[in-house]
């Protein structure tokens, strides 16, 4: 029997009801009811159609017949608990090896990345014996209370704030393009933390990162910033983590991991995967050395998780493998992504809104800013609306400073899909932003995202609908 599909006014009424509020949605003051999906795009309740620029969990694309067949057919025979003997998650993790460096051949499956980041955490604890991590300032690593602890991205909107190390940007951070060598001068700023906290009397267990930072505003980071924050780390008596929850499998491209872009010398000591690995299953891994797993089997606690690498979530994953390989989505993410950033750098010349284009693959960063001193345009927070309201695409934004739209769509995103982008987001630019200044916003209207309250400057000047101000 069909599933009754609700008014999208009957869904929006028991979701405020029924699920907590702190859960928000995307676009949450008109929020889209999406009820199918395939590829790169996404069907509302009305078949009206959306280009897709957020799911890189669906890392594949929505509804793979490959990878619906292969969850199917496996759930049609078996699906139990790992602690069975099964073939499909030692030939996956054989899979997965093949793919990394020859040190990290040791694999945990699990459910989510906020589980692989939070097993990751106590693997570096119990094999360096120390407890304090070091995380790059603006990074996000989960939702457990483990990783909030080691996330500024969530902690500082907490009480009790931590120290970190500056985010690599050489964009607007500390040191910038013009730095002679901005990947010594980063990783510097980590050796300085690891030396406070040796004042303090205590020691290092990890340095966490993600391998291109993503909450932090798509972050390109500079060559050799990597290998010399392993060295630092290492001499102190940590481990390198490398966080490729949202980057592994090939979404940059030349390179299956992220990590990678700091060249062949470079090996992290452990490595954390997430969702996309299941194409939206939920899967999730942490590969690491035999040394480290080797301490972690020492301390004598069992280590199960249930249902993490079980029969189905293997399944899941070799077919995602297969998929990549078979219709060389590495290839598509460096030739759409090379046109997506020539495209969108393009439009920075005739924009001033445009601050910066970055990125590798198909994960790429639009920054937006009010003027050439790199002043965030954190009020240009209506752009993605209008994108999803006339155009029909869907994007997120992230950064410090809420100012970076960010591109990391499922890896089939194709060229026309690149091209019709650039050319709406050029046609807002050019109609909608044709005066921009730095002012405060009317936090009160800013839901309604069409006006502004000042006394003497007004922020957005649009045209039509958007004219209105408060009074």
């Amino acid at each position: 029997m069909a599933q009754e599909i609700l008014r999208k006014e009957e869904t929006l009424a028991m979701r405020k009801k029924l699920i907590g509020q702190s859960c928000r949605l995307f676009y949450s003051e008109d929020p889209v009811k999406i009820i199918r999906a395939r590829g790169q795009y996404l069907f509302d309740e009305n078949g009206k159609q959306y280009l897709d620029c957020i799911s890189n969990v669906q890392h594949v694309g929505h509804c793979h017949p490959t990878i619906t067949k292969a969850a199917a057919a496996q759930m049609d025979l078996l699906n139990t608990n790992s602690r069975f003997l099964h073939d499909n998650i030692v030939l996956y993790a054989d899979r997965l090896a093949a793919t990394l460096p020859k040190k990290l051949c040791v694999f945990y499956f699990v459910n989510s990345g906020s589980e692989a980041n939070d097993l990751a955490l106590r693997l570096a604890r119990q094999y360096t014996r120390h407890e304090d991590v070091i995380v790059l300032d603006h990074a996000y690593h989960g939702h457990l209370m483990s990783l909030i602890d080691i996330s500024p991205y969530k902690f500082r909107k907490l009480a009790g704030q931590k120290e970190c190390a500056p985010l690599p940007d050489t964009y607007r951070g500390i040191y910038r393009e013009d730095h002679p060598n901005p990947g010594q001068a980063y990783a510097d700023t980590v050796k300085d933390v690891i030396e406070d906290v040796h004042k303090k009397g205590r020691k290092i267990s990890a340095f966490f990162a993600e391998s291109l930072p993503s909450v932090g505003g798509q972050i390109i980071l500079p060559q050799g910033y990597f290998s010399k924050v392993a060295e630092y780390v290492r001499s102190a008596g940590g481990v390198f983590v490398a966080d490729e929850v949202q980057t592994g499998f090939g979404r940059v491209g030349h390179h299956f991991w992220a990590f990678q872009l700091q060249g062949d010398d470079f090996c992290p000591d452990i490595v954390t995967m997430g969702k996309p690995m299941g194409n939206g299953h939920p899967l999730a891994c942490v590969a690491t050395t035999a040394e480290i797993a080797g301490a972690f089997t020492a301390n004598k606690v069992e280590y199960f998780n249930t249902f993490g690498g079980n029969p189905v979530s293997c399944a899941i994953g070799l077919a995602v493998l297969d998929v990549i390989e078979e219709e060389d989505l590495r290839g598509n993410a460096v030739r759409v992504g090379a046109h997506l950033k020539d495209l969108l750098t393009k439009l920075k010349t005739r924009h001033e809104l445009i601050g910066d284009v970055r990125g590798v693959g198909l994960f790429v960063g639009l920054e937006l800013v009010t003027d050439r001193e790199k002043t965030p345009a954190t009020e240009a927070f209506p752009f993605y609306i209008r994108l999803k309201e006339e155009d029909r695409i869907v994007i997120s934004t992230d950064g410090p400073w809420e100012n970076v739209l960010k591109f990391k769509p499922p890896m089939c995103f194709s060229m026309e899909n690149a091209e019709l982008v650039v050319e709406c987001i050029d046609r807002i630019l050019s109609v909608h932003f044709h005066s921009l200044k730095t002012s405060k916003v009317c936090q009160t209207c800013r839901k309604h995202f069409n006006c502004i309250r000042q006394s003497q400057v007004v922020t957005f000047i649009f045209r039509g609908r958007d004219t209105e101000i408060c009074t």
